[in-house]
C-alpha cells in the first residue's frame, strides 16, 4: 500500500514539473566549438502544442579565451505551433502565466525560462522565452503565439469566461 502512495505521489509530481527538453538540432557556428542548440518541448499541460528554443552554446575555447567560463549567454528564440489537437489543462490563468520549461545556462544561478500565458481577451496562448537570473536581469527575450479562435479546442476544465 505505502508502495503504491509513493508511486501515485511521484506521477502527480511528475505531472507537475515543467517539460523535459529534447534536442532537435545543433549547428556549429565557429571553429571555437560554439554552436547553436536547437530543442522541441511539448507543453506539459497543453497538449497538441510544440515549442522550438533555440540558443547559444559556448564551447571550451570560447570560455577559456574570454573568461565568464561558467555560463552561456542570454540570447535565445522561440517558435511554438500546433503540433496535433489542443487539449487543454489546468492552467494558470493569472497575468504572470506558468513557468513551463526552465534548464541552467550557468554553473549555479541562471536559468533559461520558458512561460506560457493565456491572453482571455484575444484567446490566444503566448510563450515568453527568457532568462533568469539572481540579479542582473537580461532584457533578451521572444515570444511565439497560438491562437485558439477558430481552432478544436478542448478545455479539461471548461473554457474560462
Amino acid at each position: 500500500m505505502r508502495f503504491m502512495l509513493l508511486a501515485a505521489a511521484a506521477t502527480v509530481l511528475a505531472g507537475l514539473s515543467p517539460a523535459a527538453a529534447q534536442q532537435v538540432g545543433k549547428v556549429g557556428v565557429d571553429w571555437l566549438g560554439n554552436d547553436i542548440i536547437v530543442e522541441a518541448v511539448k507543453d506539459p499541460a497543453v497538449e497538441g502544442v510544440t515549442c522550438h528554443i533555440s540558443y547559444f552554446d559556448r564551447g571550451m575555447v570560447d570560455r577559456l579565451q574570454k573568461g565568464n567560463w561558467f555560463e552561456n549567454p542570454s540570447d535565445s528564440a522561440i517558435s511554438c505551433q500546433q503540433t496535433g489537437p489542443i487539449t487543454i489543462g489546468d492552467i494558470d490563468l493569472g497575468k504572470g502565466g506558468e513557468e513551463v520549461f526552465k534548464q541552467g545556462i550557468s554553473l549555479i544561478w541562471k536559468k533559461q525560462v520558458v512561460n506560457r500565458i493565456y491572453d482571455r481577451q484575444n484567446d490566444t496562448l503566448i510563450y515568453l522565452s527568457h532568462s533568469r537570473q539572481v540579479q542582473d536581469g537580461s532584457a533578451k527575450m521572444a515570444i511565439s503565439t497560438i491562437p485558439l479562435y477558430g481552432q478544436q479546442v478542448t478545455w479539461t476544465k471548461g473554457k474560462p469566461q
